[in-house]
């Protein structure tokens, strides 16, 4: 189902500004979190899930030493753009690590690529790294989080957190734009 917040024609995005995406998915009035530019103190455990240029998938396995499954809560698409808004879970437990929101560019991702991804069945990060599919993670901005209802209910918590925006290029042009926020850390 076409959403009208998808341009129809592919267009430059606006690199740091996740609210873009949010707003795919959410009116102003029932946005998931407040963001603000985070601080340079960001906690360590934040700093080494979002302060990179790699995929979140792979870090974030890496980071909780378990591998992660892709739950997709919602999907806008039109002939140019797919989105979806999702929570990665744990394999071993299904514990939510992130929260996100991504938008590509279907002209810019190989076909076989984007069966898989709208497959709805592997995370992003690992759709691209097994299709061999030629990416530079471009990290655009790290976010102080503030969850309002939503969010707290799919994290099991009302801490604040972190995330980030970023960009993967595609043969050197930009086609997906991501919004990730990792659940709370309790160190």
């Amino acid at each position: 189902m076409a959403n009208e917040s998808l341009p129809s024609e592919p267009a430059a995005p606006d690199p740091a500004n996740p609210h873009e995406l949010l707003a795919l998915f959410y009116s102003d009035e029932n946005v998931p979190c407040e963001l603000s530019p985070a601080a340079a103190a960001m906690p360590g455990g934040y700093r080494t899930l979002l302060d990179h240029e790699k995929h979140m998938t792979v870090t974030v396995e890496a980071f909780y030493d378990d591998l992660v499954d892709v739950k997709v809560l919602a999907v806008e698409s039109d002939e140019n753009y797919y989105a979806r808004k999702i929570l990665l879970t744990k394999k071993s437990d299904g514990k939510v690590v992130q929260f996100g929101v991504v938008r590509l560019n279907r002209n810019l991702i190989p076909p076989a690529a984007l069966a898989e991804i709208e497959s709805q069945r592997t995370p992003l990060g690992r759709v691209l790294i097994e299709q061999n599919v030629m990416r530079e993670v471009k990290l655009d901005a790290l976010w102080h989080v503030t969850p309002d209802t939503e969010l707290k209910e799919l994290f099991g918590s009302d801490l604040p957190t972190y995330g980030r925006s970023a960009r993967l290029h595609v043969n050197s042009e930009s086609a997906v734009e991501l919004l990730e926020i990792v659940a709370p850390i309790v160190e």
